[in-house]
């Protein structure tokens, strides 16, 4: 119960209401949904084996959108390495889990296809493509104070 650290997960698109996740079995990996449809992937990994060192953090890798509206359940199935989404439209939707690739909805005609994905496609209602986030952002961390504050000068 007690806190172990408190980040501010800044990403490329605007902070919301996490609504759903889950960890890999090995808690290496984090998957978030939110109230905007969106699912964020973070590694969690290295800020679990040494919780004294502070330069240990905890970084976004993936984003995309995966719904139109609130994510409501997310599931990993680490061994055929996909992420099932709920949402409250109704869908239930199947996602590659290294990239966010689309590979199909609960319901559909065909079988998936869970091999290497050749061309990306995307649901009706995205038009977004998946964010891969290769570097680590400098807004993970809480921003110092600044050393030379304002100062009114009236003379001025």
């Amino acid at each position: 119960g007690n806190l172990l650290k408190e980040i501010l997960p800044f990403s490329k698109y605007p902070s919301v209401s996490l609504t759903a996740l889950c960890t890999d079995i090995s808690t290496k990996i984090l998957l978030a949904g939110s109230k905007e449809g969106y699912i964020m992937r973070w590694s969690i990994g290295s800020f679990f084996e040494d919780l004294q060192n502070s330069k240990n953090q905890i970084k976004e890798e993936l984003c995309w959108r995966a719904h139109s509206t609130k994510v409501v359940d997310l599931f990993h199935e680490e061994e055929k390495n996909v992420v099932a989404t709920a949402s409250i439209d109704g869908s239930v939707r199947l996602w590659h889990a290294t990239n966010g690739y689309y590979l199909g909805y609960f319901g559909q005609p065909r079988k998936f296809e869970l091999s290497e994905i050749s061309e990306l496609i995307l649901p009706c209602d995205i038009s977004k493509f998946p964010t891969i986030i290769k570097e680590e952002s400098k807004y993970m961390e809480k921003k110092k104070k600044s050393e030379y504050p304002l100062i009114l000068d009236r003379e001025k």
